[in-house]
């Protein structure tokens, strides 16, 4: 049996800014950074240690795994979050009301068919062609929830709300499907 642990990154400047961020990158802040470290924290707790890791070729994504384990990695496109095209960098409370569908479309950026499918395929082909038994792939918010959406209909645990920086989905990968079997949210209130 083969687990994906699909984590988003730390906290970044444009996160805290609230400003919209796709493409377009920041760099990690120190909450962001001691989010990792919690994250890896827990991690070595529960034993767990990576056949093979893989991140958005984003530099918020990379530094993040490189704070949660020091295991060789891979960067791929493929694993980039919404491109939101013009509204990059943009206050969020430009954002309409979710679902965004198609709205990105006319700035130049991805729909959400185009974003869900890019980000699912990715994820399907690094797990087919992986002999390990735990993968860890460091992605997006928007990338991830488009991937749990993909993959929704078959697991009973739910997502509630909006995914958290340095959340962890664990999925069971069988017979060329994804089972989320846990989300993990660390607490992080001690960092404000």
């Amino acid at each position: 049996m083969t687990r994906l642990y699909l984590v988003r990154h730390g906290q970044t400047l444009f996160n805290a800014q609230h400003k919209i961020q796709g493409f377009c990158d920041s760099p990690l802040t120190e909450i962001g950074i001691r989010q990792a470290q919690i994250a890896r924290e827990h991690l070595e707790k529960e034993g767990i240690r990576f056949s093979e890791a893989y991140s958005s070729t984003s530099e918020r994504a990379s530094d993040t795994l490189e704070l949660l384990t020091d295991s060789p990695y891979k960067r791929i496109k493929g694993l980039r979050e919404w491109n939101f095209g013009s509204y990059e960098g943009e206050g969020e409370h430009l954002n309409p009301p979710l679902p965004y569908n198609d709205f990105f479309v006319q700035f130049g950026g991805e729909s959400q068919v185009e974003v869900e499918e890019r980000i699912s395929s990715t994820i399907e082909m690094i797990m087919r062609n992986t002999q390990g038994e735990n993968i860890l792939i460091v992605s997006h918010g928007a990338a991830i929830a488009n991937f749990y959406l993909h993959w929704e209909h078959t697991s009973a645990v739910k997502k509630h709300k909006k995914i958290q920086n340095c959340s962890l989905f664990s999925y069971q990968y069988v017979d060329n499907q994804f089972v989320l079997e846990e989300i993990i949210e660390h607490d992080f209130t001690t960092l404000q």
